[in-house]
């Protein structure tokens, strides 16, 4: 087992402690101090500790090696679980959106206890450390499943501040408040699955890399003088890493050793980038020719 899969490992199952821990505080509260939107935050944090799973998953069957069935390796894998992982909370949210409508509309309005003040407090500071601790890590290993459990973290946060909102608002007298604090956190969750879902689907697709990784190959080709023209460059992201194509033009006159000297040079230049996991270069015969 690989470093990056040991620490992968090692912050999901601790997040998953964290997770049905407050879970169940935040439904038991929820439960005795009539608060849909706690009811509701507590569902949430229970979807994190499915999610965590799935990332443990994910991260497991990604880390193993390239075999002749799977020449690429197995890296999508863990884009495939964060698409999935958006999928559950765009329906966990429509569920929580549907249950805050149906309080509406039956004006189904209780007065939270001020206990539920107190969880929904205790929420968010959890799950605000457990989204820094993730995130830091994520970063670390440039994991995208566990960067998108992080912000799963991060949204059940604001969720919390939006229950706590709403509490508060209907002791004070304003009992529509729970609800509609139930609706903010639809919104917000929705709001995630679709972040994580499109970052997902850029590194399932084939999508090119950003820019910058484009201009940083570009100049380190140009660094080499050998080479006359830069003909095409390529790039397709393969999960968190990339893959690149590159085709260059040198003097014509060059033997073949020559030309693979060079090639290796952009190979191994470019492949200082450790998310290039990568790089294919071709040559192209550059012969300067002039109007008559």
């Amino acid at each position: 087992m690989d470093n990056r899969l040991d620490i992968g490992i090692k912050v999901s199952k601790t997040t998953i402690i964290g997770n049905i821990i407050l879970s169940i505080v935040k439904v038991v509260v929820g439960v005795f101090s009539n608060s849909n939107a706690m009811i509701a935050d507590g569902i949430h944090s229970f979807s994190d500790v499915i999610s965590t799973i799935g990332v443990i998953i994910g991260l497991k069957l990604s880390s193993k090696p390239a075999d002749k069935e799977h020449p690429y390796g197995h890296e999508r894998i863990e884009s495939l679980s964060s698409l999935l992982l958006s999928i559950m909370l765009f329906i966990i949210a429509l569920g929580i959106g549907i249950s805050g409508i149906k309080d509406i509309l039956n004006k189904s309005f209780v007065i939270p206890g001020s206990l539920a003040i107190f969880a929904a407090l205790f929420s968010i500071i959890t799950k605000e450390w457990m989204y820094f601790y993730t995130i830091k890590y994520a970063n670390m290993i440039d994991s995208a499943s566990l960067k998108a459990d992080a912000w799963h973290h991060r949204s059940d946060s604001l969720s919390s501040i939006g229950a706590l909102l709403g509490i508060i608002g209907a002791r004070m007298g304003f009992p529509l408040l729970d609800p509609l604090a139930s609706l903010l956190i639809c919104i917000m969750i929705i709001k995630v699955s679709y972040d994580i879902a499109k970052q997902s689907m850029s590194q399932l697709i084939d999508e090119s890399a950003k820019d910058d990784i484009i201009c940083e190959i570009t100049s380190k080709i140009n660094s080499i003088d050998d080479i006359k023209k830069i003909d095409s460059i390529r790039t397709r992201l393969h999960s968190t890493r990339i893959y690149v194509d590159v085709e260059i033009s040198v003097d014509a006159s060059l033997t073949v050793e020559e030309g693979h000297d060079i090639a290796m040079k952009v190979h191994n230049l470019i492949e200082e980038n450790k998310k290039i996991k990568h790089c294919m270069v071709h040559i192209n015969p550059f012969i300067l020719t002039s109007d008559c």
